[in-house]
């Protein structure tokens, strides 16, 4: 019998997204096939410290249907990394489901790299350059990819004088976003200079970097991407938000947008929204998974990139598993895939730095 590999789950984290994470963790331990994976469920706090999920641990002794529909990172503490081991005769894969800064910027991939463990998504660089929406813009722009007109400015650049100066660059409305931050947290719609202000005060106080963006009239377009080396794309799938625009409530609180998978759109733009996002996915430098977002602006038919999620949301109802699905690959193939992928990478990478 094949050995069975070790999964081990790392979630929660001390950014503003840690509850989406443990929500998130809970629906992939039940998916995970246990005749493949011997699980590890390792959770992180909010000050930063190390758990085995000693719940989380049990239920699945007891079997994968008796978790909760959230972990939490609470346990035996244990140091950073401590429960990342491998052995010769087992293969290690860590699943990181860390959303936002200190887990999908970049800072727990390097760790992961120094462990010398196969883990599931992009490196170190694609997940930095990724993850920072201002250089992301910069390298899209290096490769002519057709974006919303932006600006990002550091916190102790701004002045008095700055938001009037952004709307005169940029008009109204705008969206002001921090920099290093997912799930929309943090994101503001400004529809005057002093809308723009107090926005710029919000986006501040959760990254020294800000985004501030033209709003685009059109629609919104995400497509999940899979691969290494050979990238492929989903369906695209459309959101129809419940809200003035499709923010942290509305994607986790008042469940109102509606998700369309397939996107109605004809061939034609399907295929070419499909194959700008794998464009995309390596012009970042990401690897395993990521989900990017586009704008269709209605007025002249592009599809414009708003950015990418390098560990996108991974509940079923999320859109990525959800895209994939309407592709034809199921959840819990969707974790063998990436787990693949993952040692795929690994060995690849150790080939080119074991001289």
């Amino acid at each position: 019998m094949k050995a069975r590999l070790h999964l081990v789950v790392l979630f929660g984290g001390q950014s503003a997204e840690h509850d989406v994470s443990c929500t998130t963790a809970a629906h992939v331990l039940r998916a995970a096939d246990p005749n493949r994976y011997r699980i590890t469920a390792i959770g992180i706090d909010r000050d930063g410290r190390w758990f085995l999920a000693d719940a989380a641990m049990s239920a699945l002794a007891r079997g994968q249907h008796t978790l909760p529909g959230r972990l939490e990172p609470a346990g035996t503490p244990i140091p950073a990394s401590g429960g990342i081991t491998t052995t010769p005769h087992e293969t290690t894969v860590v699943l990181p489901l860390l959303h936002g800064p200190l887990g999908e910027d970049g800072t727990v991939q390097g760790l992961l790299e120094l462990l010398d463990v196969p883990y599931v998504g992009s490196g170190v660089l694609g997940s930095a350059i990724s993850m920072d929406k201002a250089i992301a813009k910069e390298v899209l722009d290096r490769h002519g990819i057709a974006q919303a007109r932006w600006h990002a400015l550091r916190e102790d650049r701004v002045s008095p004088s700055t938001a009037a100066a952004l709307v005169d660059e940029l008009g109204l409305p705008l969206f002001v976003k921090p920099a290093n931050m997912g799930s929309s947290v943090g994101v503001s719609k400004a529809k005057s200079v002093e809308e723009v202000a107090a926005a710029l005060d919000i986006a501040f106080a959760y990254d020294e970097w800000a985004v501030v963006e033209q709003a685009i009239v059109g629609r919104e377009i995400e497509v999940a991407v899979l691969g290494n080396r050979s990238p492929r794309a989903s369906v695209p799938g459309e959101i129809i938000p419940g809200r003035e625009f499709y923010d942290y409530e509305d994607k986790y609180v008042d469940d109102g947008a509606q998700l369309l998978i397939p996107a109605p759109l004809p061939p034609g733009q399907a295929d070419e929204v499909r194959a700008l996002a794998i464009t995309c996915f390596e012009a970042l430098r990401c690897e395993g998974l990521a989900r990017v977002d586009f704008f269709y602006e209605t007025a002249t038919g592009r599809f414009l990139c708003n950015e990418i999620n390098t560990i996108p949301g991974f509940t079923p109802i999320s859109m990525y598993p959800k895209m994939w699905i309407a592709s034809g690959l199921t959840y819990p193939a969707l974790i063998d895939e990436l787990v693949d992928l993952a040692i795929e990478r690994h060995g690849r990478r150790r080939r080119k730095t074991d001289r």
